[in-house]
C-alpha cells in the first residue's frame, strides 16, 4: 500500500490534467482520486511486473460502447510512464477501421449493413495483423499507423497517423470487440433486435462477422499477453454512456462536421450492430479475461477482479 501512495503522489498530477481535458462543464468526473489511487494504480504494478522489456508486452483492453476505455487507457499509460519509466504506445482498434470506400465496397459485395463501421469484418485486419507482427520483431523498424476520425467516419490523412519510431514494453491495445469470441451456429439464427429482424432475416451480415471472429480475430486476440475487461450492469446502460459520449464528440466538433455526429436515434440504430456481440463478451468474457473491472451505473469503478496470477 505504500508503494501505492508513492506512486499516487508522482501520477496525480498528471493524470488528473488528463482527466480535466475529457470533461465538459456539464459532465465532469466523480471520485477520479479513487479511481487512480484504488483500482489504476495496483493495476499498472500488475502490467508492470509483467512486462518484459525485450518484447513488448500486450494488454487488450475491452469493453462496450461508452465504458471508458479511452480514459482508462490512456490513464494507465501515463502511470506506467511516469511512475515505471516504461515505453507505452496505446492505440484503439477503431483506428483500424477500413477506410469509408472500402466499406462501400464491402456492404455491396457481402452484406449493406457492412457500411455501418464498428463490427468484426469493418476492420483492416491485415493491417493489424502486420502491426502486431512487425512490433514483434527482432528488427523493428519505425511503424505509421492510422487513426480513425469519427465525426467524418473515414480515417484521418497520413500526415495525422501514428508514428512509433522506438519499439514499446507494453502495448495497450484497446476497443469494444477486443478479445471478443465467435457464437455457436444455433444461436446466431434468432435475431436479437429489430435491425437485424429486418435488415439481416437471412442471418448473412451476422454469419459473416461471426466467421471474422473465428479466423483472423482469433488468431489477432491470441497473441494478447493478457486481457482486462470493463463490465458494465447491461446494454442498456452502454446505450445512456453512448450517447453522452456522442454529445461530447458534438461539442469538440467544428461546425463543417458537426453533421456526422448522431442524434439520439442514430446512436440506438448504431448499436444495435454491436449488440449481439456485446451480449455475448457480458455472458462469456468473465470467464477467460484476466482481469474484471465492473463498472456502476453511475460509471464508476466498482471492484476489480484479478482472475489470472
Amino acid at each position: 500500500m505504500h508503494q501505492f501512495s508513492l506512486c499516487f503522489v508522482k501520477v496525480k498530477k498528471d493524470c488528473l490534467k488528463f482527466i480535466k481535458s475529457q470533461e465538459t462543464k456539464a459532465d465532469k468526473f466523480k471520485n477520479k482520486e479513487k479511481m487512480i489511487k484504488s483500482f489504476l494504480i495496483p493495476l499498472c504494478f500488475w502490467i508492470s511486473k509483467k512486462a518484459d522489456k525485450k518484447k513488448p508486452y500486450f494488454v487488450g483492453l475491452a469493453g462496450g460502447q461508452g465504458t471508458g476505455k479511452t480514459t482508462i487507457s490512456s490513464l494507465i499509460k501515463v502511470i506506467l510512464i511516469k511512475y515505471f519509466k516504461l515505453k507505452v504506445f496505446r492505440i484503439s482498434i477503431d483506428d483500424f477501421y477500413k477506410t469509408r470506400n472500402e466499406r462501400i465496397k464491402l456492404s455491396k459485395r457481402i452484406h449493406p449493413m457492412l457500411l455501418t463501421r464498428g463490427v468484426p469484418g469493418t476492420h483492416d485486419i491485415n493491417m493489424m495483423l502486420n502491426f502486431f507482427k512487425n512490433v514483434k520483431s527482432k528488427k523493428f523498424k519505425r511503424l505509421k499507423l492510422p487513426t480513425f476520425n469519427k465525426a467524418i467516419d473515414d480515417r484521418f490523412n497520413k500526415k495525422n497517423w501514428y508514428d512509433l519510431k522506438n519499439k514499446p514494453d507494453v502495448i495497450i491495445f484497446e476497443g469494444w470487440c477486443v478479445g471478443a469470441k465467435s457464437e455457436g451456429r444455433n444461436s446466431l439464427k434468432k435475431s436479437i433486435n429489430s435491425m437485424e429482424r429486418i435488415k439481416d432475416h437471412k442471418g448473412i451480415w451476422r454469419k459473416y462477422v461471426n466467421q471474422q471472429l473465428k479466423s483472423k480475430y482469433k488468431n489477432l486476440y491470441s497473441q494478447l499477453n493478457c486481457l482486462i475487461f470493463l463490465k458494465a450492469k447491461n446494454f442498456s446502460l452502454l446505450q445512456k454512456w453512448r450517447l453522452k459520449q456522442e454529445r461530447k464528440l458534438g461539442l469538440k466538433s467544428k461546425n463543417k462536421i458537426k453533421s456526422r455526429v448522431m442524434n439520439k436515434e442514430d446512436v440506438l440504430n448504431f448499436m444495435q450492430t454491436y449488440q449481439r456481440i456485446t451480449q455475448n463478451m457480458f455472458r462469456n468474457m468473465p470467464k477467460y479475461a484476466s482481469i474484471i473491472i465492473n463498472l456502476n451505473s453511475n460509471h464508476q469503478i466498482k471492484s476489480a477482479v484479478y482472475k489470472r496470477p
